[in-house]
């Protein structure tokens, strides 16, 4: 595996980074890397958890590390491409034309955290557009289609160490279909898959409202404190591209995916969207998921195959976990809950 060592990571001495070489981007948009984060702790572990952040996100949820790390894991995240620590000078931030790409960082990163901790059972986490990428990916290392394999450069390689065996997926609000009016996820999806074929990195037309942002960062009403520039309070542009990426991953979730291993679904009880084919202004963006249709995350979660809880948690926001305190106190039970229910298939009873 080709990358460096690790080194101190934005966050502080409690973590450290690894960047992932992942060689020519086949997006054309240069040289890419992923970038994997760990919890520097000092108790032991029975486990493994690797996080995978959404669309205009990154990894910086410290306290999310801190309480998967008191219950013996150990924490990872991974920057996707083109994402947060990931994004390089002249690249277009989140564009990306096939979520299978992704799998290509998804299972080095398995492979590193394999070899560190001993191959420990790995559980994985996702929030939003992450939850539709890795349900996807682990779909394909079921199906042995999510195996590296070498080509005529370094994005696809050999895998140093055996291909990663997840045994549990916690998701926080997944992007399971596209939100909005009905005419968007049909004659609008043909459309924006006609403009992404010749333009690919040309962006949606779309005013991008910032008040779920707005509700989050302590600069405005919020109480987190992360990086702007990775983070933008209004997002960052969709591409046709991506958007056109994302709705071919939709359909084969839509279809049915076997994931293989038990899942946990969290997101808020309520919506609150603006635009057209919204329902109004609805609740307080913060108590209600600003971003996507909850009703279309409970629908879809059924497709993830295997043993599915799905969990609707009031008042919360779209990252549950970055909620107001009763409904993040509420997430975080729900999660302790499931990994209780779930330990001997998380953790593995053979690894006890």
């Amino acid at each position: 595996m080709a990358s460096s060592r690790w080194q101190p990571d934005i966050l502080g001495p409690d973590f450290s980074a690894l960047t992932i070489d992942l060689g020519a981007d086949p997006d054309g948009e240069g040289q890419v890397s992923a970038t994997l984060v760990r919890h520097e702790q000092q108790s032991a572990v029975t486990a493994a958890v690797l996080y995978v952040h959404g669309f205009t996100d990154y990894f910086f949820q410290r306290p999310l590390a801190e309480f998967f790390a008191q219950r013996g894991f150990a924490f990872y995240a991974l920057d996707l491409r083109k994402c947060g620590r990931s994004q390089r000078p002249g690249q277009t931030p989140h564009h990306i034309t096939d979520l299978a790409m992704y799998d290509v960082e998804l299972t080095l990163a398995a492979q590193e955290i394999n070899a560190a901790s001993g191959n420990r059972p790995l559980l994985i986490a996702a929030h939003s557009t992450g939850g539709l990428i890795t349900a996807l990916w682990l779909d394909r290392l079921r199906r042995g289609l999510g195996r590296l394999r070498r080509g005529p450069d370094r994005t696809h390689r050999d895998p140093a160490v055996g291909t990663p065996s997840p045994t549990g997926l916690v998701l926080n609000s997944p992007w399971f279909d596209l939100q909005g009016a009905p005419i968007l996820r049909g004659a609008g999806t043909t459309v924006v898959n006609a403009v992404a074929r010749v333009r690919p990195l040309s962006t949606i037309p779309r005013k991008i409202a910032g008040a779920y942002g707005e509700s989050l960062h302590n600069s405005v009403h919020g109480e987190w404190e992360y990086d702007l520039d990775y983070k933008p309070l209004h997002g960052y542009p969709v591409t046709f591209g991506f958007l056109s990426g994302v709705r071919r991953g939709h359909a084969s979730l839509h279809r049915g995916l076997d994931i293989g291993v038990p899942s946990l679904v969290l997101h808020s009880d309520a919506t609150t969207l603006s635009g057209p084919g919204s329902d109004g202004p609805g609740p307080h963006i913060d108590s209600a998921d600003g971003v996507l249709d909850t009703r279309q995350i409970a629908r879809w979660s059924g497709c993830l195959g295997n043993r599915v809880s799905v969990v609707p948690v009031p008042g919360a926001r779209h990252d549950v976990f970055l909620s107001r305190l009763e409904a993040r106190d509420t997430a975080y039970t729900e999660l302790d809950n499931w990994l209780l229910s779930n330990n001997d298939r998380i953790r593995g009873a053979l690894h006890e």
